[in-house]
């Protein structure tokens, strides 16, 4: 029988319904959820990803500013930038838009954020919570393949995850999440990536296995256990001459012929990909909720 395709699309929009409710009650105690973003230069991947989260704020009812500055902006603008956004009680929510230019230092501009602002959950205090399983903001990617385990009824609790990718975006939060006493958690985690021999004997083992490592159709149905299910967080081109565009999106995952052997599977696109901007507001109104309290 083939596997239940779990919908990033429908996952994500049950959430910002959730969210909107939640931005209106937390309005009617004078709790206004805002998002500033700095976007730097004009990569088109990162203006569309921008426009979406703006999309998305107005959806649910939340505040939102997105500053674009020249490509040749200097990291000392940045940095002023984010020390005023710290300061503006109108914004519960910063993201600079990555990648940044190379004359700009990553790190250093992230470190800046100050952590109860940091909705992406990048900030390195933030990563320290997250190990501890205090409150934090919680990585968006990562959150959103936990809650699409979740909201399809494939609880990780007991499971053996194979993560497959130890990016700090992805892979690692992924894992910590996933390991930690608490709902939603308490799985056995195994990570592989490209140091671990043979990964396909740790993959064929997985309950879940989470495919995340930047590489097409690298997972294939002979790594894949029947009945596993299966979320495939990868996102890539790969060259397709009947396409319009000349190429088509794949995951991380040869998706047909495992589709045959998961109970549960995400697809490409329409899987993962939609929930990273849907966690995004949820982590700029639970972080509103947050400083409201304090």
């Amino acid at each position: 029988m083939p596997a239940v395709v779990i919908s990033g699309k429908e996952v994500a929009s049950e959430i910002r319904q959730e969210l909107k409710k939640k931005v209106e009650e937390l309005k009617g105690k004078d709790i206004h959820p805002g998002l500033g973003v700095i976007l730097v230069g004009e990569d088109p991947a990162s203006v569309s990803y921008v426009t979406s989260k703006a999309k998305g704020c107005e959806e649910i009812g939340i505040h939102e500013e997105t500053i674009r500055l020249q490509a040749d902006a200097s990291e000392e603008e940045v940095l002023n930038l984010i020390e005023k956004m710290n300061n503006d009680k109108k914004f519960s929510g910063i993201l600079v838009q990555l990648p940044l230019p190379k004359h700009i230092d990553e790190e250093k501009i992230v470190n800046a954020i100050t952590p109860e602002k940091d909705v992406d959950g990048f900030h390195p205090v933030n990563q320290g919570l997250l190990l501890r399983g205090e409150k934090c903001p919680l990585p968006c990617t990562a959150h959103g393949a936990q809650q699409m385990l979740m909201r399809s009824g494939n609880d990780p609790a007991g499971k053996h995850v194979v993560i497959c990718g130890r990016s700090n975006i992805v892979g690692k939060p992924l894992a910590a999440m996933l390991m930690q006493k608490k709902e939603g958690a308490n799985a056995t985690v195994t990570v592989v990536h490209t140091g671990t021999k043979d990964a396909a004997q740790y993959t064929r083992q997985a309950d879940i296995l989470v495919a995340a490592m930047g590489k097409p159709q690298a997972i294939t149905a002979d790594m894949v256990k029947d009945g596993a299910v299966v979320i495939d967080v990868g996102v890539n081109r790969i060259e397709d001459s009947t396409k319009k565009k000349g190429f088509r999106l794949v995951g991380d995952v040869d998706y047909d012929p495992i589709s045959e052997k998961a109970s549960y599977i995400t697809p490409v696109p329409g899987g993962v990909g939609p929930m990273t901007v849907t966690m995004l507001l949820y982590n700029t109104v639970e972080s509103a909720e947050l400083i409201a309290k304090k």
